[in-house]
């Protein structure tokens, strides 16, 4: 109803309702941009796809390209599609390739597509090899899927692992804080939101700007706030365009000379 509103008003300012369409999407990418970031980016995701086309390409004239089925399967498993990461980057593994990068890589992969024992054995692998590679990555991945599961008791255990190597990641102390609450620990997971929002508050601008949408969800009241004072923006242009709408009478006038003369009307003047 609210984005309904907004596309009237903006039709009657700019006459144009294809333009006026046009705008509120822009407005909803910004505001979203600037909040809770659940809507991908259109220029990440364009390259992205032009990215993943050329890697493809190089894959099926060099089926064993190990560094572009590496870099396509990670393309895959941040677009969510786990399966063609594993039946892309797999052949790299059998090649021989058992570093770090493509034990962690394959685990997410597997954990994604829903085998959570292989994945979980890649990335007891990997932990061997390094085991705070990228600060703990490997432990947010675990509790990252282990929640998905229902696991809480284990997503406890890898998330709060993470927040020890990685502090003041906004994005470990969230999911940590949903695994508190699914395991009863009410009082845990309210702190530890806390401590979500209270990093994020004092973390620099760049590391704001990339974890604004885990200190949202940890504080929702903010996104409520301005929902708040959008539903109010567009309840006083909705007054405005009730004001600037024409009286009865003036619509009535209007009607009146807008009317062509009948043919009765004429044959009387006429007679006159």
């Amino acid at each position: 109803m609210s984005k309904w509103m907004l596309w009237m008003f903006l039709t009657l300012l700019t006459g144009s309702p294809l333009l006026s369409l046009g705008l509120v999407l822009v407005l909803i990418l910004v505001a979203d941009r600037f909040t809770l970031q659940v809507l991908p980016s259109p220029v990440r995701l364009l390259k992205r796809f032009q990215r993943a086309g050329h890697l493809a390409g190089v894959i099926l004239t060099n089926p064993h390209e190990r560094r572009a089925r590496h870099e396509l399967a990670d393309i895959r498993v941040a677009q969510k599609r786990y399966a063609e990461a594993v039946d892309i980057l797999k052949p790299n593994l059998e090649a021989g390739d058992e570093d770090v990068d493509t034990l962690y890589l394959l685990g997410v992969a597997y954990l994604g597509a829903g085998d959570a024992q292989r994945g979980e054995l890649l990335l007891d692998e990997a932990q061997k090899l390094d085991a705070d590679f990228q600060l703990g990555a490997i432990h947010l991945e675990r509790g990252r899927f282990r929640l998905k599961r229902g696991d809480a008791k284990g997503a406890v255990e890898a998330l709060e692992r993470f927040c020890t190597v990685r502090h003041g990641s906004v994005e470990g102390r969230y999911l940590l804080a949903q695994a508190l609450a699914r395991a009863g620990r009410a009082d845990d997971a309210k702190r530890a939101r806390e401590l979500a929002w209270n990093d994020y508050a004092v973390a620099p601008r760049f590391q704001r700007r990339r974890e604004r949408r885990w200190a949202w969800r940890a504080r929702p009241s903010r996104p409520l706030m301005y929902g708040a004072a959008l539903a109010l923006v567009l309840g006083l242009g909705a007054a405005v365009l009730s004001r600037m709408e024409p009286t009865p009478r003036s619509r009535g006038y209007g009607r009146y000379y807008n009317e062509a003369p009948s043919a009765a009307g004429l044959e009387e003047d006429v007679g006159e």
